[in-house]
Order: C-alpha cells, then sequence, then structure tokens
C-alpha cells in the first residue's frame, strides 16, 4: 500500500499563494501527511531533497517554476533515489507539465500522487540534468531577456510578445552536431534537445518527444536568408510549423561543437560552452504523472493496463 507522507519542496515566493495553502490543507484531509519547507536562494532545493531523502520521505513535491522541478528533479536523481516525485507547476510558462498533462491547479496537480508514479529519462549534458529541455540560439535568448514583471503580467504570451520585439537582433550561430547515425552542420538560428517537448512559453520544438524512450530529441532550424518568415513559422505552432524549418532527429546521445561558443538555456538555467555532450538518462526517476500523458510512450500504457 502506498505510504501517504511526502514533502512539498515550495518556491519561497509562493509562501503566501492562497491557492497553494488550501490544496495542501485539501490534501491533508484525504489523509495525507504533507510537510512543507521553503527555498529562499541557490542551493536550497538540493540541500532540501538530501534533508527529505534522509528523513525518509517517500515522495517529494517540486512546487515552482521549470528551474525549481528541475532542480529537485536532478538532485533526486543523482541520488539515485526510490522516491517519487510530484510536480506542482507555478511557473510562468511550465512547459514540461502543461506538455506532460499535468494540471496547472494546485488542487488537481496534488491529485496525482494518487497515481502510480513510473520512471521516467532525463537529460545530461557533461553531468548537469534536465527535465525539460535545452534551448539555444534565438530561442534561449527570448527566454533569458524576457524581463520579470513582464512575465507576471502577461504570463506565456511574455515570451512571445517580448520574441517579436527582438526579431530585429536575431543571430545566427554556428555548430557542428553528431550522434549515431546523425551529422549536421552549418549555422542555425535556432536549438531545442528536448526530454520534453515545448520551451519558451508554449513553443513547440520537439513534437515526438517520450519521457521514457531512451532517447533525446533534436530540432535545429537552420539560418535562412528570411529569418522572420523562418521564425513566424516556427513559432506558429504545432507539429507542421516545426518540421517545416527543422532538421531532426532523436538520438540517445548528441554531440556539439561550436567554435565560437553556444549559449544555452537549460529549464531556466543558463550555460556556456564551446563543446558539450549530450546524452540521455533512461529511467532514473519515478514521476507521478496523469494515465494518459501526452509524454508517456504506447507501450508504457499497454503494461499499465490502459488503452494506448
Amino acid at each position: 500500500m502506498q505510504e501517504r507522507r511526502a514533502l512539498l519542496i515550495l518556491h519561497g515566493k509562493q509562501a503566501l499563494n492562497e491557492e497553494v495553502r488550501a490544496a495542501v490543507r485539501a490534501q491533508r484531509e484525504r489523509g495525507w501527511e504533507l510537510a512543507v519547507r521553503l527555498t529562499w536562494e541557490p542551493g536550497d532545493a538540493q540541500r532540501l531533497v538530501a534533508e527529505a531523502l534522509q528523513a525518509g520521505y517517500p515522495t517529494l513535491i517540486a512546487g515552482g517554476g521549470d528551474g525549481t522541478l528541475r532542480d529537485v528533479a536532478e538532485a533526486m536523481a543523482q541520488a539515485q533515489t526510490d522516491a517519487s516525485l510530484a510536480l506542482l507547476p507555478l511557473g510562468t510558462a511550465n512547459d514540461f507539465a502543461m506538455a506532460a498533462g499535468v494540471p496547472v491547479a494546485p488542487r488537481q496537480a496534488l491529485a496525482l500522487l494518487e497515481t502510480p508514479a513510473r520512471a521516467i529519462d532525463l537529460g545530461e549534458v557533461d553531468g548537469q540534468l534536465f527535465l525539460n529541455m535545452a534551448t539555444g540560439g534565438f530561442g534561449s535568448t527570448v527566454t533569458a531577456s524576457t524581463p520579470e514583471d513582464l512575465k507576471r503580467v502577461l504570463g506565456g504570451a511574455a515570451y512571445l510578445l517580448t520574441g517579436l520585439s527582438r526579431f530585429a537582433d536575431v543571430r545566427s550561430a554556428f555548430g557542428r552536431f553528431s550522434g549515431p547515425d546523425f551529422a549536421w552542420e552549418g549555422e542555425f538560428l535556432a536549438l531545442g534537445i528536448g526530454n520534453g517537448r515545448q520551451a519558451g512559453g508554449g513553443h513547440v520544438l520537439c513534437p515526438q518527444a517520450r519521457v521514457d524512450d531512451g532517447l533525446l530529441d533534436v530540432c535545429i532550424v537552420p539560418a535562412a536568408q528570411d529569418v522572420v518568415g523562418t521564425l513566424s513559422t516556427l513559432f506558429s505552432g504545432g507539429l507542421k510549423g516545426v518540421e517545416g524549418v527543422s532538421v531532426s532527429a532523436r538520438l540517445p546521445w548528441l554531440q556539439i561543437e561550436a567554435p565560437e561558443g553556444l549559449d544555452l538555456n537549460l529549464d531556466g538555467e543558463p550555460r556556456t560552452g564551446h563543446s558539450m555532450r549530450f546524452r540521455a538518462r533512461p529511467g532514473v526517476l519515478r514521476v507521478h504523472l496523469p494515465g494518459d500523458s501526452p509524454l508517456v510512450s504506447r507501450r508504457a500504457l499497454v503494461q499499465d493496463g490502459q488503452e494506448p
């Protein structure tokens, strides 16, 4: 029988969120022993994960934006724990949670504690883990340069507004990409390496991604003479827009060489490098996801006894 005991690691900015408080009370009324700890500064999420595992909590909950979810997921995977993770998405974009079908309403999100946890993959670049996606080029610039005030007012639409305002500043980057039976090099405008499907407030870069297939989905948008047209097509949404302007692959690992350097964004965490090796880390974390999550493969659904 599932032990109904969990610890919520909550981003400090959400401490007075009444919806979260009500959701925690409701979960306690359902018989859950639910403790709450707040993050305040960098490193807190990792420390709180270690303390929770030391205390024997069988389930942890990450409450915050994509960065908080990544921090908790990485710390748990590095600890090689059997404890499971539930997601309480409270950020502006909530890209991983949205793609996975995790509700953004706190009560509904915490209700997923009642669903069985399933093993999922994480992505890794040179030892650093990520839950959702690594983005480079124009997409990472938009994510990094969108003001916090604008995100609070407009939500995910803030990324699109920032992107539109920065079209004139778009610069391509050069990279050499190689993996099993895959090679491409040239100037590119945007890059996505996904365990999840979307980034930057809902822009779908890896529409076929699954979190349990042992692969990373790669999306490279080559530089084009019509920069505005290319990026407009990319950000128009859906499978057709991405496939029309990108080079794609699904790989267990990917090597990137960028002689002039490449700026990346890993679930909100900036990273810069000239030579980077990505790989999928299969099944390293147990996560409570909806039974019909789009990020779960049909094979896994059949094994769970559900309709594919």
